[in-house]
């Protein structure tokens, strides 16, 4: 398959791995921001692959695995209200909130949808005048303008039943948080191809030049991450610190202007709290008071008051979402969290590293299981 095939070539992959290896001469260790990137690494064993210098931490880059508990309660809640419809993507009805996730309430009755896209959730809307139309909004830069398309859709429309809860998260806010932290021991990252796509790469300059560190804008099939190593390592070993796209055959550095500009008529960047995280300033994405009536936080009075999580869980989601821990240092990996019966959302999405291991993760060997080795 023409762009596939020639991205999984054992050759090729195998001609970098040894490009690698003849390069490094300490250890580095280079964090992949995007779950769909670490779901390759662990499904073709890359970092089984890489020389013993190279360690690969996972990032946050799961949207709805740092959607935090508070926010999936408010949906439960919206749920749970006469005559609405809450949308949603489908990893995100089995990811748990401080005592129960939207599976669990659409089994008591509660009508809630899975849908592909928020533009399913708008026709809905359309089609059922006498339901609120609620889309529990997820997702990074990536689908941030479907999201937008949609309240735009709707404005136009004139609907008076779609509304958004929103919780869609951006990415250099919290690159900038994890490189800040005291105890950070990353070194360079792998940027997420696909928020790229639509965003560009020139964002991340101040990143690089404040934290001297490389950035690779790197794609998802084994080829491409095994060349933004490469490229990370080789200006980590020459005291380079600046951003290259690996991926260029998809991504400009001024991304997707149109959606850019939809986006910013819809949005504005607001403070967000991540799970494991906490809150990280202007981190993420808010409507705009001109579409403030499309935000179903302001239009539904909620019987709801925040709850504080159980702290009795073992899952060390939060460490694993920051990098300082792999899933099989978790001590309920694979025993009491699994993906039929998950404690965290890194085992529940599809994107989520725990999901990751689980599914691939058999031959992970030790020394990648460690990453803090403070720890």
């Amino acid at each position: 398959m023409k762009f596939v095939d020639e991205f999984r070539d054992p050759a090729a992959v195998q001609g970098y791995i040894k490009a690698i290896a003849n390069i490094v001469t300490r250890p580095w260790q280079i964090m992949e921001i995007c779950g769909g990137q670490t779901h390759s690494i662990v499904k073709y064993g890359i970092d089984q692959l890489l020389p013993p210098e190279i360690t690969l931490i996972h990032g946050p880059g799961c949207p709805v695995c740092v959607t935090p508990a508070e926010l999936i309660d408010q949906a439960i809640a919206l749920a749970q209200l006469p005559d609405v419809v809450l949308c949603s993507f489908g990893d995100m009805l089995r990811v748990p909130g401080t005592s129960l996730d939207l599976l669990a309430v659409k089994a008591r009755g509660a009508a809630v949808k899975m849908v592909y896209s928020p533009l399913d959730a708008l026709k809905m809307a359309q089609e059922n005048p006498d339901k609120q139309v609620i889309f529990f909004a997820v997702g990074f830069e990536t689908t941030a303008p479907t999201t937008a398309m949609a309240v735009y859709q709707a404005e136009k429309l004139g609907l008076k039943n779609f509304s958004l809860l929103v919780a869609h998260v951006l990415v250099p806010p919290a690159m900038a948080a994890i490189l800040s932290a005291p105890n950070c021991q990353i070194q360079g990252f792998l940027l997420a191809g696909h928020v790229c796509t639509v965003m560009g790469y020139q964002e991340y300059e101040a990143i690089a030049e404040n934290y001297q560190i490389p950035l690779i804008v790197t794609g998802f099939e084994p080829l491409d991450i095994v060349q933004g190593i490469y490229l990370c390592v080789k200006q980590l070993e020459e005291g380079r610190s600046h951003i290259e796209n690996q991926y260029h055959r998809v991504v400009q550095a001024a991304g997707n202007p149109t959606a850019q500009q939809l986006v910013t008529e819809i949005f504005e960047t607001v403070p967000r709290i991540w799970r494991g995280i906490g809150e990280i300033p202007q981190s993420g994405f808010g409507l705009r008071e001109k579409y403030a009536a499309f935000d179903a936080s302001r239009k539904f009075k909620l019987d709801y008051a925040a709850v504080t999580p159980p702290q009795t869980s073992p899952c060390i989601s939060g460490e694993i979402l920051q990098g300082q821990k792999k899933p099989k240092q978790c001590p309920a990996f694979g025993t009491s969290c699994t993906p039929e019966h998950p404690l965290g959302a890194p085992m529940v999405s599809s994107e989520g590293a725990c999901a990751a291991y689980y599914r691939y993760g058999g031959s992970i060997s030790p020394r990648n299981e460690v990453v803090n080795k403070s720890n």
